[in-house]
């Protein structure tokens, strides 16, 4: 059974047939392959076809069966007054929206309802098998644009439960991924299947690119609406939001939540402009704003969400709202900094831009051939121990520290260890750069004589210029968990000696990862409306760290251990800054307490704002606000309260 809970037996079992070896459901309906081609739009004609829920009120026995039997065969809407029901629909089961009614509801949005087969059927025994685009396949597999280019994949794997890899050799299964898929380019298009899944009962996700450290955009038995076509752009000399009295001066830009950190780059570059975005090519406007969202301008002028002017959304009653300052303004603040996928569907944003800054950067490493040197460590707790300073001085951007790693000076034959530099300045020069770095490369050469220290300044006349040569280029498709923690000055600077310690406990899986980004701009950032949802931590942090753990796919011990280590190489950070927290996009998928460690004191009131949203939870995801009424069970969502 998929739910184990009380009010879930008898109605929560396995519901899947099996199609030429790979596990299927419901594969009678007849709707479009999934090709690359994006469907034209439509207008869509909602649809009214509405079906008894899915949980039978206990009182309902004592009633004559007849009427019971009028009950179950009748197509009663779902409405506002109606409790939501023990668990959403899944296939298999009556409350199941039928064949005729996916057809239906496709029908109503153009075609725009998408049977995606999963991502890795192409290399396994069945209708969709084919051994060319296998092997195509697997040469794509560890590039982000293959994942965000398809309806249902995932950049990391074990967020689809592993369910279809390009293995030839593993079991391939529908049963982790979405069943149905809206293709959404517009808000109607996103309007109309928020009603299907509220009217209907079927659990409601949402996917833009993949690019989710927690797998909150994926979910079985489900219906996605996938946001990646949301991708339209408006630049503004200012703005004046909606309903609102007067202009925001300053630049602007409308941008759909479905558009790539890339793609904007590229498409702002143009007009010598840029945004406060994240590091990776993939990540998308929706999640990463909604999140906080940091990057390398955060430390001038804030986090992604303190740039947000308006946001247009669907909520889970279907209507399309404008929220700003003037308007909606509880969700506003919420969609700011409070999670994704949780208070409606975004489907664009309005955020300031700037003049695209010069910027000096500055690669280097500090490091020695020795790996049981224990200094290693003195010298990493030393460097983060001058980020505040440094970071109230202009300076941005990352840190790597390692146990070891391959020796750039010999083309990777011997390893070194120690710490990579990938740091920056906005608007300024080499020889600033240089003399900012002095007395700091001159106390290691003083007190770690062994340390070879080896750095260069490179000028990059734009942003996107750095960006080009700086995103992250790990792979995906892989299977990966990762921690964070938010660390102060007071975290960073208090005792080396304990830090050292803290450091390489934090290595323990071969890197930790330091993201010099809040800091001042942070701190002292103004988000329109008087403030925002985002952990308050955020205003006193200097770094955000990160470690991860790839880890064997469809192996549950690897799994368990990799979650273990995770925690076990945090907990030190948790010590170290106790009253901080965790950046809520890059967080441990068991983060004890995490209600706190992402929201802080904000989460009470994010709730009430979920609550009276979303009081029946059409939308759902894990970790995120409000989730506790229900568990999600082998794939199967039940109430619990």
């Amino acid at each position: 059974m998929y739910c184990s809970n009380a009010l879930c037996r008898g109605r929560c079992q396995r519901a899947c047939v099996s199609s030429g070896g790979i596990e299927d459901r419901q594969t009678s309906i007849k709707l479009p392959l999934y090709s690359k081609q994006e469907p034209t739009a439509s207008i869509v004609r909602r649809s009214r076809s509405q079906f008894w829920p899915a949980g039978i009120p206990l009182f309902a026995m004592f009633y004559l069966p007849a009427l019971l039997l009028v009950a179950l065969t009748s197509t009663l809407a779902t409405g506002n007054n109606t409790p939501p029901p023990f668990c959403k629909a899944y296939p298999g089961h009556f409350t199941w929206p039928s064949d005729e009614t996916w057809a239906r509801f496709n029908e109503s949005i153009g075609g725009r309802v998408l049977r995606p087969s999963p991502p890795g059927a192409v290399c396994h025994p069945g209708p969709v098998y084919d051994a060319g685009k296998c092997n195509s396949l697997r040469s794509v597999w560890d590039k982000y644009d293959f994942h965000a280019d398809d309806p249902v994949s995932l950049d990391w794997n074990q967020f689809a439960n592993d369910t279809c890899l390009p293995d030839e050799g593993a079991p391939c299964s529908g049963q982790g991924y979405p069943v149905f898929v809206v293709n959404a380019s517009s808000s109607f298009h996103v309007k109309a299947a928020v009603d299907f899944a509220r009217n209907n009962n079927v659990r409601l996700v949402i996917k833009s690119t993949g690019h989710d450290y927690l797998g909150r955009s994926n979910a079985p038995n489900s219906l996605s609406i996938w946001t990646h076509y949301l991708s339209a752009r408006q630049v503004h000399d200012s703005f004046r939001p909606k309903n609102c009295a007067a202009n925001i001066p300053g630049t602007a830009i409308t941008v759909g939540a479905g558009t790539q950190m890339n793609d904007l780059y590229s498409y702002l570059d143009k007009i010598n402009q840029t945004i406060v975005g994240g590091g990776g090519t993939s990540v998308s406007v929706g999640g990463y704003l909604t999140g906080a969202g940091h990057g390398l301008l955060s430390s001038k002028y804030g986090l992604g969400a303190d740039q947000i002017l308006e946001m247009e959304v669907v909520t889970s009653d279907g209507e399309i709202i404008t929220a700003n300052e003037c308007n909606y303004k509880d969700l506003f603040w919420a969609l700011r900094g409070g999670g994704g996928s949780t208070f409606g569907v975004v489907i664009s944003a309005t955020v300031k831009t700037f003049p695209s800054p010069r910027i000096i950067g500055y690669q280097g490493t500090i490091t020695t051939t020795n790996a049981s040197d224990p200094a290693i460590w003195e010298v990493v707790a030393y460097v983060l121990g001058q980020f505040p300073s440094l970071g109230d001085q202009g300076l941005t951007g990352y840190a790597y520290f390692f146990p070891a790693f391959p020796n750039p000076f010999d083309g990777g034959n011997t390893t070194v260890a120690g710490m990579l530099l990938s740091v920056a300045l906005l608007d300024s020069t080499t020889e600033v750069m240089t003399n900012l770095f002095a007395p700091v490369l001159a106390n290691i050469s003083a007190m770690w004589p062994s340390f070879a220290v080896a750095v260069a300044p490179t000028v990059y006349p734009t942003f996107y210029s750095f960006f080009e040569e700086n995103h992250d280029i790990n792979p995906a498709g892989v299977n990966q968990f990762i921690g964070s923690r938010l660390l102060d000055a007071k975290a960073l600077t208090n005792n080396l000696t304990r830090n050292a310690d803290v450091y390489r406990q934090v290595a323990q899986s071969g890197a930790g990862v330091v993201h010099l980004v809040s800091g001042k701009g942070v701190r002292d950032a103004k988000p329109r409306g008087g403030g925002n949802a985002v952990l308050p931590a955020w205003r006193k942090a200097y770094i955000h760290l990160t470690n991860g753990l790839r880890f064997q796919p469809r192996n549950a011990t690897a799994r368990a251990e990799a979650i273990d280590l995770i925690n076990y190489m945090i907990q030190p950070m948790r010590d170290l800054a106790p009253d901080m927290g965790a950046y809520m996009n890059e967080a441990s998928v068991a983060e004890p307490d995490w209600q706190r460690q992402f929201w802080g004191e904000n989460y009470h009131k994010l709730v009430r704002i979920k609550r009276a949203v979303d009081p029946d939870d059409v939308l759902w995801c894990n970790p995120c606000v409000g989730n506790d009424r229900w568990l999600e069970t082998e794939g199967q969502l039940c109430r619990v309260d």
